[in-house]
């Protein structure tokens, strides 16, 4: 029997890696443009790269929605804290491999080299999308090396999109350096990107008043510096403050009482100020930079 039951009302501020949670700020847009355009011109390796919390996840994860909607086929698969020659078993549990290709006997190299062919023939993009590149290990930044730098046509329709930290780059091989077609920046939201997720995010859930004040998201914005995943823990915990004081709306008393009270003990300090969306851009639109 069919149920009648209303469909639950989401969680705000949940902290998930669905594309459902996932705030399309400028940056967050514009990187997801550059991320078209490698697609698009059969480039093989971009990096995005942001600080501790800067997204790199989520945004992964709204990534392999949009590449999917290209047409792309699409497997995610983080390298942090994987061990040696792991992560191409993993990465082909993630490929749609039908059984008999799975119960192949031959390499796991083999099989993932058989399942690119075949999406080569197909004119059908394979799109790995690999989180922490910069944790990853050895074998793999070797491997991912072969498929973005190797001449062999299987390979031609492979486009690998890793994330990893600004100083991780460092780490990473000379040549697999030298192979990036692209580097992609996400920097902390501005106060204004900030007011807006906090908007967005009543919207998501059907509040019908607005979940804080004006000076209360600014203040958010102040406290963490615009860090998106800062920005999630500090929102949800200041909301729970203003329910716990029966108000509807989150004041700037709330914002602090979270960040001083709630928060960890480590978490960083408060920045002094946060970037305006009034101040110069300093990436120009991927539509007028690539076309």
């Amino acid at each position: 029997m069919p149920s009648h039951d209303p469909p639950p009302v989401p969680a705000p501020f949940d902290g998930t890696l669905s594309p459902a949670t996932f705030h399309v700020a400028q940056p967050q847009e514009e990187a997801l443009a550059r991320l078209e355009w490698l697609h698009g011109q059969r480039q093989r390796l971009g990096v995005v790269t942001a600080a501790t919390g800067g997204g790199k996840s989520h945004f992964l994860a709204a990534a392999a929605r949009r590449l999917a909607g290209a047409g792309a086929e699409v497997a995610v698969l983080s390298l942090a804290g994987l061990g040696a020659g792991e992560w191409i078993g993993l990465l082909l549990e993630r490929l749609p491999l039908d059984p008999a290709s799975r119960a192949d006997p031959g390499s796991e190299w083999s099989r993932l080299e058989a399942r690119l062919r075949e999406n080569t023939l197909m004119e059908r993009t394979t799109s790995l999308l690999l989180d922490d590149l910069d944790r990853g290990p050895a074998d793999a930044l070797a491997g991912i090396g072969r498929l973005t730098g190797g001449a062999e046509p299987r390979f031609a329709r492979v486009l690998v999109v890793a994330t990893a930290v600004p100083e991780g780059l460092a780490v990473l091989p000379a040549q697999l350096r030298s192979q990036i077609t692209l580097r992609i920046d996400l920097p902390p939201w501005t106060e204004d990107e900030v007011a807006a997720f906090l908007d967005w995010e009543g919207a998501r859930i059907g509040a019908r008043t607005p979940l804080f004040s004006p000076v209360a998201a600014g203040a958010l914005a102040r406290f963490t510096g615009g860090v998106p995943r800062r920005v999630v823990q500090l929102a949800r915990l200041a909301l729970a403050a203003a329910a716990g004081a029966d108000v509807a709306t989150v004041d700037p008393e709330h914002v602090e009482r979270a960040w001083c009270e709630l928060l960890p003990a480590d978490a960083p300090a408060p920045q002094a100020t946060v970037e305006t969306a009034t101040t110069p851009a300093t990436v120009r639109p991927v539509r007028r930079l690539w076309s």
